[in-house]
């Protein structure tokens, strides 16, 4: 019985489909089905206008100034007048080594500068008396012999001045002060250590963190192609090379920074060179050692601005976007040559006024299919919202690549 209504069912199922191939016979083959719908994309128009040239290097924070602190006396440290990790100010008091002694120092140095000046005067009346009777009874030795003892006297008034000094900054020494402004660290040494002139252990270390340094690094074919497009006049004004900072958060800092230097060796082993960078840091949010990125605008150039978020490379690593034919349908193209601009790629080949670039839907598109564009825009914060004021109620969102 099973078997019997398995042959029933095969046959009405062929039965079916030999009905549906009768009735498609006689139509024609482009009406088999329903022509293919334009799917809508969203699309801006470009327009050819003046950008920024920029590029993002990798970089890190360097101290503007780093100082070790060592005594320049031996002696005992008798206090510590910072607190450690804080902020110190040039001339503040660090260090007070023990100065009892440098003071003894300078007192004995004193008392022999008295010793020396007294016997000046009488130098000088016994070279007066001589001169007098040279010719009348004294000899001539015993002139001569006069005026280098009057000489040598002087001579130890201004020894016993030289030692005067050389004890006073002895003395002086023994406070050891900040050369900067700046933080200083944690202190290796505590209060009764004993310390010794030109020892190679720090007490502590000072570093200015305002300004700071950014250590940028750049490849070698960067700097070739960048001084090849300032030769051919390509880039203009960048002479005026501006710097944005971009922290390990991914924020921006709000303080821009000048060129100070650039090393002028090419690194052997990665191909790369140095740019240092001064910024302001007066609210110390940059601290040395920071991995940060940052940001070169390198002058201005001509051309047109397909944002990132629209473009993609292609195997042979061109850029390569999406656009809208004059027939509707989607089309490829390829550019050689770009530059990093912002958030945007700059490209001045391949793109006249008014083409229509893609910028959402690229998901769902390929080369050939018709599309309906959609006028869009792009914001400041890098998303896509229609050209129109949205209808009251809708929310802002990033519409979907």
């Amino acid at each position: 019985m099973i078997r019997r209504a398995l042959l029933i069912s095969s046959a009405l199922v062929a039965g079916a489909l030999l009905g549906a191939c009768s009735d498609n016979a006689g139509k024609p083959a482009g009406s088999a089905g329903a022509a293919q719908q334009a799917t809508p994309v969203g699309v801006v128009a470009l327009e050819k206008a003046s950008f920024p040239v920029t590029t993002i290097l990798p970089g890190r924070a360097e101290a503007f100034q780093t100082a070790d602190i060592r005594p320049q006396v031996s002696g005992i440290i008798r206090e510590i007048a910072f607190r450690e990790g804080g902020e110190i100010k040039k001339g503040d008091l660090l260090y007070q080594i023990e100065d009892a002694p440098y003071i003894a120092a300078v007192e004995q140095a004193k008392a022999a500068i008295s010793k020396a000046e007294a016997s000046v005067p009488s130098a000088e009346s016994n070279l007066e008396r001589y001169q007098r009777l040279v010719g009348s009874g004294a000899t001539q030795i015993e002139y001569e012999t006069a005026r280098t003892t009057l000489l040598q006297a002087k001579a130890e008034v201004e020894s016993a001045k030289a030692a005067l000094s050389a004890a006073q900054i002895d003395l002086d020494h023994t406070k050891i002060v900040a050369p900067f402004d700046g933080i200083i660290d944690q202190t290796a040494y505590n209060v009764g250590n004993v310390v010794s002139a030109n020892q190679t252990t720090a007490l502590t270390t000072i570093r200015q963190l305002d300004p700071i340094y950014i250590s940028l690094t750049e490849s070698s074919t960067n700097l070739l192609r960048l001084r090849d497009a300032m030769a051919a006049g390509d880039i203009k004004g960048a002479e005026n090379v501006a710097f944005h900072l971009i922290l390990e958060n991914g924020k921006e800092y709000n303080q821009q920074g000048k060129l100070d230097m650039s090393k002028q060796v090419v690194s052997e082993t990665t191909g790369t060179f140095i740019i240092r960078v001064l910024f302001p840091n007066p609210d110390r949010v940059v601290l040395p050692g920071m991995y940060v990125r940052a940001t070169v605008e390198l002058g201005a150039e001509t051309g047109y601005a397909l944002p990132q978020l629209a473009t993609s490379r292609d195997a042979n690593g061109r850029l390569t976007a999406q656009f809208v034919s004059a027939d509707g349908k989607v089309e490829t193209r390829a550019f050689e040559n770009s530059s990093p601009s912002n958030n945007s790629w700059l490209v001045t080949e391949g793109i006249k006024d008014g083409d229509q670039l893609i910028v959402t839907g690229l998901q769902s598109v390929t080369a050939g299919m018709p599309v309906t564009p959609v006028p869009m825009k792009i914001n400041d914060n890098g998303v896509v919202v229609p050209a129109e004021p949205p209808a009251a109620g809708d929310a802002e969102k990033p519409a979907a690549r």
